[in-house]
């Protein structure tokens, strides 16, 4: 699933083709994805203006003249593709505008698109519990340290909990514990604030640098212009298994932790 870069990736994308510009023409091809496409999307947002694009962790939200705003989520396949021709039966809705076309495009139909109130944007139940963004200054090794005051839970559930660090996923937290040497397992109330402060500035060195590299391609990411994101070239441990870590040339380890697959070296992280 798209975690913050690429997200971030596609609204950078969309922005010079959108912001500024009015919807001329809206088109839903199929109502069904993860939730129902309300049925009177095109009626509000045709002839709209769009007047900026955001992102809330790991959804885009496209802001109208008309106090609404659509609110997407890439699910685990949507694109945005540009100028389709012809549009494709996965081509779910189409928005022309400023001469050019984008197609919301979702095979596997996980992704989504409401509309709210631009006023109540924020207390959307998609977006209301989310914790701080963590490129900003609210996320740091003190806001983890209250998160995880008494907490028996392994550091990286508390970073993969969306009510603690907005947009955060599988692969950016693992990557930060390696940066930040810390366990995946260790309880998250064990852990110091010095070391703390320490995998909070690894969380926001490791956004930046995905976003740089335009995210990570594994499966279905894709930038609106088309183009592969590269930073799955820059991993130093997710999907490395058996690999030397980059660090002690030790074999990394895979192993399952909340269910979900854990990348990390046994002698540098502690």
């Amino acid at each position: 699933m798209p975690e913050l870069p690429e997200v971030e990736t596609v609204v950078r994308g969309l922005s010079p083709l959108l912001e500024g510009r009015r919807l001329e023409r809206v088109l839903v091809r199929r109502a069904d994805l993860r939730w129902p496409v309300p049925p009177d999307l095109a009626a509000r947002l045709e002839g709209a203006r769009i007047l900026r694009l955001a992102r809330r962790a790991k959804y885009g939200l496209a802001e109208t003249d008309r106090g609404d705003t659509l609110i997407f989520h890439l699910g685990m396949s949507g694109r945005f593709r540009l100028d389709p021709e012809p549009l494709l039966p996965h081509d779910h809705v189409v928005l022309e505008a400023g001469g050019r076309r984008l197609a919301f495009h979702d095979p596997r139909r996980f992704g989504s698109l409401h509309l709210a109130p631009t006023a109540e944007a924020g207390r959307h139940p998609l977006l209301a519990d989310l914790g701080p963004e963590p490129l900003s200054d609210a996320f740091d090794g003190t806001h983890l340290a209250h998160a995880a005051a008494g907490r028996r839970a392994a550091i990286k559930a508390l970073l993969l909990d969306q009510r603690v660090v907005a947009g955060l996923g599988n692969i950016y937290a693992s990557e930060s514990l390696f940066r930040a040497g810390i366990a995946p397992a260790r309880p998250a109330g064990r852990i110091a604030l010095a070391r703390l402060e320490s995998l909070a500035a690894a969380v926001k060195a490791v956004l930046a640098e995905a976003i740089a590299a335009g995210g990570s391609s594994l499966r279905d990411h894709v930038a609106v212009s088309g183009e592969l994101g590269t930073f799955q070239h820059h991993f130093r441990v997710y999907g490395r298994t058996g690999q030397p870590c980059p660090a002690c040339g030790r074999p990394l380890r895979r192993f399952l932790l909340g269910q979900r697959a854990t990348y990390a070296c046994r002698r540098c992280q502690r």
